[in-house]
């Protein structure tokens, strides 16, 4: 695919929506269908990884493909409703169309019910990839044309990294910043709200004028650019 003007991806799981109630509820259901005891409190603090990886906590390797496959099938009855928008993400997304460019949504999340989430909150990206995590991210991204990818995670960082991405990192997920900045995040943010105002500076100055933390242990400066890359 040719390389957009400007095409941004995102991340889904706490940067785009906050999925910690829905996947609470998913994993109740879960522990409720199977008759296994699931720390559904605990899971939606590790939020980020693939799903495979939590599943593995609770039931044995054998079984990590069957009890995947029943948490996906439970997962759109239980886990789209509860779950509400990221404070910013709508305007984010719009942001991006409002200086001409492309969104695209890649996550690890099961692709058909990451399109469920987007629908539901009627927030329409241009194109939606599911099941990547960190590194493998960096195929769709290529695809895409991307050249800022923005997560709340350190596999976000990685993947925006592997492809040469601008990595911009939002401080609502399970890393915090000293996390986010040690993995390589380029930009950091408090949450979404942050975003429109430095994408306009990124797209009026080019990325030497918009690099750095606004919010999350900076502001914007060139110094707290600096900073950010320490």
């Amino acid at each position: 695919m040719a390389a957009h003007p400007l095409t941004v991806g995102f991340d889904l799981d706490m940067t785009l929506i906050d999925s910690r109630p829905g996947i609470k509820a998913a994993y109740q259901e879960l522990a409720t269908r199977t008759g296994t005891f699931v720390d559904a409190e605990a899971a939606v603090t590790r939020l980020g990884p693939p799903l495979e990886q939590e599943i593995r906590r609770w039931f044995p390797e054998e079984r990590v493909t069957e009890i995947s496959a029943l948490y996906r099938s439970l997962y759109p009855d239980f886990a789209i409703t509860p779950t509400p928008a990221m404070r910013g993400a709508r305007e984010a997304v719009a942001a991006v169309r409002a200086a001409g460019g492309r969104a695209v949504v890649v996550t690890a999340k099961y692709e058909p019910n990451a399109e469920l989430h987007l629908a539901h909150l009627g927030i329409e990206p241009d194109a939606v990839i599911g099941s990547l995590w960190a590194e493998a991210k960096a195929g769709a991204l290529r695809e895409h044309g991307a050249r800022i990818y923005v997560g709340d995670h350190t596999g976000d960082v990685r993947g925006a990294r592997a492809v040469g991405a601008l990595s911009v990192a939002v401080v609502t997920g399970p890393c915090d910043a000293a996390e986010l900045r040690a993995a390589g995040a380029e930009v950091l943010l408090d949450d979404l709200t942050a975003f429109p105002s430095w994408l306009e500076r990124y797209v009026a100055e080019g990325a030497d004028g918009a690099d750095g933390a606004e919010g999350a242990d900076g502001d914007g400066t060139p110094e707290a650019a600096e900073a950010a890359r320490a």
